[in-house]
């Protein structure tokens, strides 16, 4: 097993519908450790740059738009293959047809204002880390972690 950071948006939906507390407990109970966390308005710059691979592509105005609209949560975890491991329990990108249990099929019902974004690779993980904690992460270890992460 390969232990991972991720980052997740609660994206500006998420936080006016009041679902922070009940998203970070799925990732928490899950195991996945928080080593960064901070509320944020993401300006056009910061918005632009996260989300540059879509430039290109029609919804991109909209996109910048919805991202930029109001505060969203930036976390950041750490677990054993922590990307897929969120990526599973966020759902597939539409609300609509997500999965129910994960969080896009328990709370969304859109493609766009779709509650949250995940990480989908190790390094897209590394980009985006470092565009929302340009200070780094906090290293830390839980008190029971030894016994929780044994195989």
């Amino acid at each position: 097993m390969a232990t991972q950071q991720s980052l997740i948006l609660i994206k500006p939906d998420g936080v006016q519908r009041s679902l922070v507390g009940e998203i970070i407990s799925r990732l928490e109970r899950k195991g996945l450790v928080l080593v960064g966390m901070k509320l944020v308005q993401a300006d056009d710059a910061l918005a632009r740059e996260h989300y540059a691979v879509h430039a290109e592509r029609p919804f991109f105005p909209a996109l910048l738009k919805f991202i930029t609209s109001g505060p969203l949560v930036a976390i950041a975890v750490r677990g054993d293959e922590a990307i897929s491991v969120v990526r599973n329990i966020v759902g597939t990108t539409d609300g609509r047809s997500a999965a129910p249990g994960t969080i896009r099929g328990d709370f969304g019902i859109s493609m766009g204002a779709n509650l949250i974004h995940a990480s989908d690779a190790p390094e897209t993980a590394e980009t985006e880390l470092s565009l929302w904690f340009p200070d780094g992460t906090i290293d830390w270890t839980r008190c029971n972690e030894n016994w929780l992460d044994a195989d």
